[in-house]
């Protein structure tokens, strides 16, 4: 059966006051002359890679059994989505071995998603290779406004040491454009919502401060249009747009929260205006703008950072007062090894609510969880020796991916992690011949 409709353009935006706001994919945005039922059509397919630095206690990390998926004491906070997952065992990241000395975590951090060894150098002269976030978004990153997205929730502005011998670069971001082309991470909540969806034509702070004060919305400058888009769209069109506007104003809202908050009780200087005071709350806000900007379309790519190798970040809203760098060295001292676990666990609790905005959030026929393909890890497992082997990964990614969950697949020692990514890069209908050190293919 065919028929005929209302037919938007994919990249239909509505304008107001300087302001731009793109939309969801919406029934009206399919070919006007489509089948009836649109099951038939491939789904948009998205790639998001996290990152959590400086390892896991692998004790209660590894689930205990191969097969299907027997949550271990760390993955506990993955039981709602644990046919969701596969945990895998055994990849390794041979490139981030010590064959130049020193630098243990300038290595290790970029050989994550690159798979490549990281030059010794201090200066300009960087050598790393492409990730795999940019491999995609170089295939498709063309559909979309913006190419790809980098989060992170700790500045590079605020390093302080870095590994001796090796530039701060190497831990300021995972993702590099080319072997010496990093991108920058943007970890302010606000600057992050302007990236997407814009500001006021005047980029001077203090315009951009009145214009906040005086409580303007970007949905309220495009209020006009939203309304008469509304009454030409049908009624499941109109409500996927009621859910959109209430994400947009919801964010909108924590981050003016947040903006007033940080102001008054942190130095400007160690807490940018924006970020919220609580970790959680920080995470959270961030977690919800890599789901808005995969929502609308924006972008089909994101990293995201949860922590820099070398993170002097503390955590005592968990019982967990020690620096993450200072902790990770716990000489086999099993009190700290449990704190560490109870950083893992907190961590992946962080992390469910980023599955769980994606699975309440509606794309196509299934959910953004449906059509989204994640890698979760770490660059090491043993944090203590540094060890760049047995590293602690788990890939999401539904029936549209062809993966079935609920799994614990151990591979043989000694085998690449590139060859998941490559495996993933296939996923996303990028072809590759050989990624990093791949030797070859993983059935997931």
């Amino acid at each position: 059966m065919i028929v005929t409709k209302l037919n938007l353009p994919r990249r239909t935006v509505l304008r107001g006051l300087g302001a731009s706001l793109a939309l969801p994919l919406l029934d009206a945005m399919v070919p006007a002359l489509t089948p009836v039922r649109l099951s038939a059509a491939a789904p948009v397919k998205r790639l998001a890679s996290i990152y959590v630095p400086m390892g896991a206690y692998m004790k209660k990390w590894t689930p205990p059994t191969e097969g299907p998926l027997e949550l271990s004491e760390i993955l506990q906070p993955l039981e709602k989505f644990k046919d969701r997952a596969v945990v895998l065992s055994g990849l390794d990241m041979q490139n981030a071995d010590a064959r130049d000395g020193g630098g243990v975590h300038s290595r290790i951090q970029p050989c994550w998603l690159t798979g490549q060894h990281a030059k010794r150098t201090e200066g300009p002269d960087m050598q790393v290779g492409i990730s795999m976030d940019q491999v995609a978004a170089k295939a498709i990153g063309n559909e979309t406004q913006l190419a790809s997205l980098e989060l992170a929730l700790e500045s590079s502005d605020l390093l302080g040491a870095c590994d001796l011998g090796y530039t701060c670069a190497y831990t300021a971001t995972m993702c590099w454009r080319g072997p010496s082309t990093p991108l920058t991470m943007e970890y302010n909540p606000r600057a992050v919502f302007e990236r997407l969806f814009g500001t006021s034509d005047s980029t001077d702070a203090r315009t951009r401060l009145a214009d906040m004060r005086r409580g303007k919305s970007l949905l309220d400058s495009v209020s006009s249009d939203m309304v008469k888009l509304k009454k030409r769209v049908g009624p499941g069109d109109q409500a996927k747009l009621d859910e959109y506007v209430d994400a947009v104003r919801d964010v909108e809202r924590r981050v003016e929260r947040a903006e007033q908050q940080s102001g008054r009780e942190l130095p400007s200087v160690e807490q940018p205006a924006g970020i919220p005071t609580e970790f959680k709350d920080y995470t959270k806000l961030m977690f919800d703008l890599n789901v808005l900007a995969l929502q609308a379309d924006l972008t089909r790519i994101s990293t995201f950072m949860v922590g820099r190798e070398l993170s002097v970040r503390t955590f005592p809203e968990i019982g967990v007062p020690e620096q993450h760098h200072g902790l990770s060295h716990h000489q086999d001292q099993i009190e700290k090894l449990e704190k560490q676990a109870k950083l893992n666990v907190y961590h992946l609790q962080l992390f469910t609510h980023f599955l769980e905005r994606l699975a309440s959030t509606p794309d196509g026929e299934g959910s953004l969880l449906d059509h989204t393909l994640m890698l979760y890890g770490s660059g090491m497992s043993n944090s203590n020796l540094h060890l760049p082997y047995d590293v602690p990964t788990i890939v999401f990614g539904g029936s549209t991916f062809g993966i079935k969950g609920g799994r614990h697949v151990r591979h043989p020692k000694g085998t690449p992690l590139t060859n998941l990514q490559l495996s993933l890069l296939d996923k996303m209908g990028v072809p590759a011949d050989r990624f990093g050190d791949s030797t070859g293919r993983l059935e997931i």
